[in-house]
């Protein structure tokens, strides 16, 4: 796949897709603190890695429309779930595209604001810094083309990460609707898309049941092999289930 535009993303903060009220994401960031380690024997600086840290700044265009105002729209208003600040975690995702085995920058943040600029040309529109915490940026493989709808138990399609890896993953999901008693959303993994090796659970690869809007992250071992395909699995009582997953799959050996 060649170079690409930024054209036809979305993104979703803590279950609420508001990627139509979303004009511009500013910043998505990863950065590597850096702590001095320099010998006095040295002609030059020596650094070794510090902190991961992690942001994704948006601005959202003012849409205080509610529910109520307008009942056959059912996108997500940006000023309903950004306005309320929350003191607890947001789980920020940005889709490069909504396709199956897209790119997703995935955040557990705080958000730190939500500041109004009204211009001289009388637009009037918010800036959102969510800033990381506990966990940096990981930058992660959609497993579901964007927003995924089942009405029932459903085996989803695999996706092929190239080669299996010996380090564990973490995985990211966000539900944003759900009708139904309980769900399970889960991750299996092949070595040959079900040919041969029959698709099985993924160690500590299982999202907490879900019954409602949420977000959660979980990740394995971190000398866990992971195999070449994986795909996503929900299981349990429910009629319609719309949700998304990425995950970040280490190539290397990587320490939270």
């Amino acid at each position: 796949m060649g170079k690409q535009s930024g054209l036809g993303d979305n993104l979703y903060v803590s279950g609420y897709d508001i990627s139509g009220d979303v004009g511009q994401v500013g910043n998505i960031a990863g950065p590597l603190a850096t702590l001095p380690v320099t010998g006095i024997d040295k002609l030059a600086n020596e650094r070794i890695g510090g902190l991961r840290d992690g942001a994704i700044e948006f601005t959202a265009f003012w849409n205080p429309e509610r529910a109520t105002d307008n009942p056959g729209v059912t996108r997500d208003r940006a000023h309903a779930v950004l306005s309320t600040l929350p003191t607890a975690d947001r789980h920020v995702m940005y889709c490069r595209g909504t396709q199956l085995a897209s790119q997703a920058a995935c955040l557990v943040s705080k958000q730190i604001n939500y500041d109004g600029s009204r211009g001289d040309d009388g637009s009037f529109t918010l800036a959102v810094s969510a800033q990381a915490n506990g966990f940096g940026l990981e930058w992660c493989t959609q497993l579901t083309p964007g927003k995924r709808t089942d009405t029932a138990a459903t085996n989803g399609p695999a996706v092929d990460l190239v080669a299996p890896t010996a380090f564990g993953l973490q995985a990211y999901l966000q539900v944003f609707a759900f009708t139904g008693t309980t769900a399970t959303i889960k991750l299996q993994e092949s070595s040959d898309n079900g040919a041969a090796d029959a698709w099985a659970d993924v160690v500590d690869g299982s999202f907490a049941a879900v019954a409602g809007i949420t977000e959660q992250r979980i990740q394995t071992a971190r000398d866990q092999t992971v195999e070449r395909y994986l795909r996503v699995v929900t299981e349990g009582t429910f009629t319609q289930l719309v949700f998304a997953v990425a995950v970040a799959k280490n190539e290397v050996e990587v320490s939270f």
